[in-house]
């Protein structure tokens, strides 16, 4: 075991957890607001990759990647807005248990209608050459495309920081996590809020979808594979906290990167020992706030 093993398992780390939070902090974002547990979530991120094949392969070229990363998200942001809309608006005020059957419900709807729409068969969604091929990291070689994803999530924390902290949009979103009715009385339009806010989970959820693709197969299933370590990397976190969805990427990514070196057998149960870990001495994630 060298050191440059250990620095090459770290970036492959930073990589993994890249990609996690992208599509978990739309996950955080909508629970943090909406007080939903959103399971179909997963389904944004499956849509979002099988929609950015079909735009990548009809624009074609290099631009057809870049094509995908701007419209996709876009367009999976309208779709969530009209789930919300139709489906998850008369379930604010619900128990979680309706909440979660109700979105597990649109996830299988979502599966079905890939399946109908993409058939069965994987596919796949190939970077530009700009970013393919290795890059030497004073000796390290590691992947191009990699580093490319550690970027965009700097550059996206970064971006999602200044709209909560800098905007009124993101006082408006903080506001409604604290108090709504309060929010409501002041004149804020607090269901087309709560749209919006959904809208931007399900766009961050694509997006997420769009940049693993090009590392990974784009198949039925990857929802529900994406949707459990999301979950993972919120409740580590802190639902609702988009620095505890950071730090729980993280941690996520990190741990199940060198459990592949040490224990490749468990490296998924390396991370969910974590998650246990997390939740029996913080019940609410490590950036959480409790329930009241």
């Amino acid at each position: 075991m060298t050191l440059d093993m250990l620095v090459l398992q770290l970036l492959t780390g930073l990589s993994r957890a890249a990609v996690l939070f992208i599509v978990a902090a739309g996950l955080s974002l909508v629970f943090g607001a909406l007080r939903i547990v959103n399971v179909a979530h997963g389904s944004f991120y499956m849509l979002g990759a099988f929609l950015a094949v079909t735009v990548a392969a009809f624009v074609g070229g290099p631009i057809g990647f870049v094509a995908a990363i701007i419209a996709v998200p876009l367009l999976v942001a309208l779709i969530g807005a009209i789930v919300e809309r139709v489906a998850l608006r008369s379930l604010y005020d619900k128990e979680h248990l309706l909440q979660l059957l109700a979105t597990f419900a649109l996830l299988l709807v979502f599966h079905d209608l890939v399946r109908g729409i993409w058939g069965e068969r994987p596919h796949r969604l190939t970077a530009p050459d700009l970013l393919r091929g290795p890059v030497d990291l004073f000796g390290i070689i590691f992947p191009r495309y990699n580093l490319f994803l550690i970027g965009a999530a700097i550059v996206l924390a970064v971006g999602l920081w200044a709209l909560m902290t800098r905007t009124g949009f993101g006082r408006d979103i903080r506001a409604a996590v604290s108090d709504p009715e309060m929010l409501g009385m002041v004149g804020v339009n607090v269901p087309r809020l709560f749209t919006l806010v959904f809208a931007l989970g399900a766009g961050l959820g694509a997006l997420g979808g769009i940049l693993a693709s090009p590392r990974s197969t784009v198949l039925l299933g990857m929802d529900v594979e994406m949707i459990i370590q999301a979950f993972a990397v919120v409740i580590i976190g802190g639902l609702g906290s988009l620095v505890g969805t950071a730090v729980g990427a993280l941690l996520v990514g990190i741990t199940f990167a060198f459990g592949v070196l040490f224990v490749p057998q468990a490296a998924m149960a390396m991370v969910f020992l974590v998650m246990v870990a997390v939740l029996v001495f913080r019940p609410y994630g490590l950036f959480g706030i409790p329930e009241r």
